[in-house]
């Protein structure tokens, strides 16, 4: 719970300072180049999954590639809401960032990784079904319901980064104005308050921890009854292809999941823990995500194999 420490109207905040991610200075140049390469391969990763599932007539024809496109597409832009901000901290320029662009950010962040919460979910629903109902999947799975799900999980995502955005921004301001984090996000946010913060808090526990829960359970219980159905394969190379087919998403909501609950479920928390941890989350996870899914997948591997391949022989009839 948060009181008043200074109501004056005079005083009321324009901006913020980012403080960033603490470092030794004698690094800062490594850390930039380290930051700025982490977005380069993630745009360009996450484009290359867009631009193989587009062009490719087996891959955006079928439910699992579509979803997995509209997740390089959040990788997106998501690392862009987050890392430019970071690689700006190791550089002279300044780290003020307007009040309304704080805002901005924490709407963003907040909307596109809820969206990629409910995204996860329904690529755990797509794997459930084709496993555990193979013979119903084109009927459950078809891409007029998948587009249907996916601009629901849009809708669902925006509603929950507006009612963070305006919850947090309500709130009157008046100083001190440095942000201890690196970038704008409702527990850093929240610490600047001139005024009780205790609902906000706890609607941040109750909101993020129904949906991160109930999506997270779900995933759960869909693994739960794929693994149960893989176990019924009698071939060992049929069960290989089943496991293979979930590993890819299973692993990257792992490494999604956990450091959400770490960060988000653990109401006032000032652990200097939280910053290592949502970078990984905010900036390793869009990363790992094309590398998991084309290394693990055989069929994107093979979609790329045949875009090279087309790409050759256009440039030989040149």
């Amino acid at each position: 719970m948060r009181r008043n420490r200074n109501t004056s109207l005079d005083a009321v905040v324009t901006d913020f300072l980012l403080l960033g991610l603490a470092h030794p200075p004698n690094l800062r140049t490594f850390l930039f180049l380290v930051f700025f390469l982490i977005y380069i391969l993630t745009q360009l990763g996450n484009l290359l999954i867009l631009l193989t599932v587009w062009a490719d007539p087996k891959l955006h024809a079928r439910p699992m590639y579509i979803l997995l496109g509209v997740l390089s597409f959040l990788d997106m832009w998501l690392s862009s809401v987050i890392v430019p901000r970071i690689i700006l901290n190791f550089t002279p320029a300044s780290k003020v960032i307007a009040f309304g662009g704080c805002a901005a950010q924490l709407y963003f962040f907040h909307f596109l990784g809820s969206t990629q919460c409910f995204l996860y979910t329904l690529m755990a629903y797509d794997r459930y079904l084709a496993i555990c109902q193979p013979l119903r999947y084109p009927v459950l799975m078809n891409g007029k319901l998948c587009t249907i799900l996916v601009a629901g999980a849009w809708v669902a995502g925006s509603i929950h980064g507006s009612i963070q955005a305006i919850l947090t921004f309500r709130l009157p301001y008046c100083g001190p104005k440095e942000v201890d984090y690196f970038f704008c996000d409702i527990p850093a946010v929240l610490r600047l308050a001139c005024a009780d913060t205790t609902i906000n808090e706890l609607v941040t526990f109750v909101d993020i921890g129904v949906v991160a829960a109930s999506c997270f359970m779900l995933i759960l219980l869909s693994y739960a009854n794929i693994v149960h159905a893989i176990l019924k394969i009698r071939t060992a190379d049929g069960r290989k292809r089943a496991f293979s087919t979930c590993g890819s998403h299973l692993t990257v909501v792992t490494v999604y999941y956990v450091p959400c609950i770490f960060i988000y479920l653990r109401a006032g928390s000032k652990s200097p823990f939280d910053g290592a941890v949502a970078v990984f989350y905010t900036v390793v996870t869009p990363l790992l995500n094309p590398l998991i899914y084309t290394l693990r997948n055989q069929e994107v591997k093979s979609a790329l194999k045949r875009l090279r391949a087309g790409r050759r022989d256009v440039d030989g009839e040149k």
